[in-house]
């Protein structure tokens, strides 16, 4: 009975730990751009006065796993685009921070941004623009066939530092998520539809600090260092007669020529052959070598430039969040963003508009169907006409000859008729 009630009593713990666990997470920003998204949302007069400035529209594209799940898509060719929200002023001191959205390329983007920024301070949003500071940014940059780069940039002491590691984004035209997690010990994980993308450290991917260790640049390998892994063997002997056996031999198959003749040709002797035997110059047989100690390698040791900062991990506090990228094709559809504390519903979030994963796939594929259909019938048209303005040039040409045969013919009979006259 003392066990029954020792049970509940460890269940019962459980269930309150998980119940704190739930209420300590926390939901900072979410936007799935339903109505009312404009009243949230800033649009930037940055690059307007120039006639540079794009704008958005609310749509789910022209494809869509759900056609009434709208963002916001980019819809100017050679346009900046830049709009901002306010969010609930958040600090990730001692918490994780989840920043998450979905961005879909509709476009054949050719060279443009696809990336959010997170802002601190005070933002005048309606000059939000390219210049203005921020915290993070995190996302898509492609730019012909050579850019395809997953940004992970983030600020410190108003120094902006790009992670080190070479992270690639997707390229193809339907929806992807794309999710940044920071921890209070300073790890980080970059998740691309839910799928681990890469992780590490702020420590080690990020030029901030000094490295912890370097490596010792005075170490010299110890003179009784044996990097040899393999040596002679020592007790190896030479087998008697070693030396005496010859590298060739005659050939015991070779037959005299009947036609030799020994007084002119002199004496035959039967070609040589390499000699099965012969095993070339002897040498001992390696061994392991009981002294070996491994490949030499420079020693770590502290870096006495390196001093800890036990917040390297902490942003300012952030107050917005922002769409700010150029683009030479408009078309990118930007949904979903949140900024939370809890991966378990960032994943959440990402299963729950993957669930009509399908249904786009088939919406894609239709949309290209068509397009392919449209295309083809536009270069039947094209080669229709081509082939009409040939036909055209041809009864253009036939006449100009009808025409300059009557001009040559009469020309001949009057220059005849003239010559006629003189004589």
């Amino acid at each position: 009975m003392a066990e029954n009630a020792s049970t509940e009593l460890n269940m019962f713990v459980l269930f309150c730990l998980l119940l704190i666990q739930v209420s300590v997470a926390e939901i900072i920003f979410e936007e799935r751009f339903e109505d009312g998204w404009q009243s949230r949302w800033v649009k930037s007069d940055w690059k307007r006065s120039e006639g540079k400035a794009g704008s958005f529209k609310h749509t789910a594209g022209k494809w869509a796993g759900d056609p009434d799940d709208k963002g916001i898509q980019t819809s100017n060719d050679a346009k900046h685009f830049a709009i901002s929200a306010t969010i609930p002023e958040f600090s990730n001191k001692n918490r994780t921070l989840v920043f998450q959205y979905s961005i879909k390329f509709e476009q054949d983007i050719e060279c443009g941004g696809g990336y959010l920024k997170l802002l601190s301070g005070f933002v005048n949003q309606k000059k939000f623009g390219g210049d203005t500071p921020y915290s993070v940014m995190f996302g898509p940059d492609l730019c012909g066939t050579d850019t395809k780069k997953l940004h992970a940039i983030v600020s410190y002491q108003g120094q902006n530092y790009p992670v080190k590691k070479d992270l690639q984004c997707e390229t193809d035209k339907l929806t992807h998520f794309y999710t940044f997690i920071l921890r209070p010990d300073a790890t980080y994980s970059i998740l691309v539809d839910n799928r681990e993308r890469d992780s590490g450290s702020m420590y080690s991917d990020w030029d901030i600090l000094p490295p912890r260790k370097i490596k010792d640049v005075k170490a010299k390998k110890p003179a009784d260092w044996d990097d040899r892994e393999y040596i002679d063997d020592p007790n190896a002997v030479k087998p008697e007669g070693y030396d005496s056996i010859p590298a060739e031999i005659p050939d015991p198959k070779a037959k005299e020529p009947d036609s030799w003749d020994e007084e002119e040709d002199g004496l035959w002797k039967p070609p040589k052959i390499p000699n099965p035997a012969y095993k070339g110059p002897w040498k001992r047989k390696k061994i392991k070598n009981p002294n070996y100690k491994g490949k030499w390698k420079t020693p770590w040791i502290d870096n006495p430039e390196f001093e800890d900062d036990p917040d390297l991990y902490v942003l300012k506090p952030i107050k917005y969040v922002g769409i700010e990228v150029w683009q030479v094709k408009g078309g990118s559809v930007f949904d979903n963003i949140l900024i939370c504390d809890d991966p378990d519903y960032a994943k959440q979030v990402v299963d729950e508009v993957f669930a009509n994963r399908e249904i786009e796939k088939e919406a894609f594929e239709e949309a290209e169907k068509i397009k392919k259909a449209q295309e083809e019938e536009e270069a039947q048209r094209a080669r229709e006409e081509g082939e009409r303005r040939r036909k055209e040039r041809g009864h253009d040409r036939r006449h100009r000859d009808r025409y300059r045969d009557r001009y040559r013919k009469h020309r001949r009979d009057y220059m005849d008729d003239y010559d006629h006259d003189e004589l």
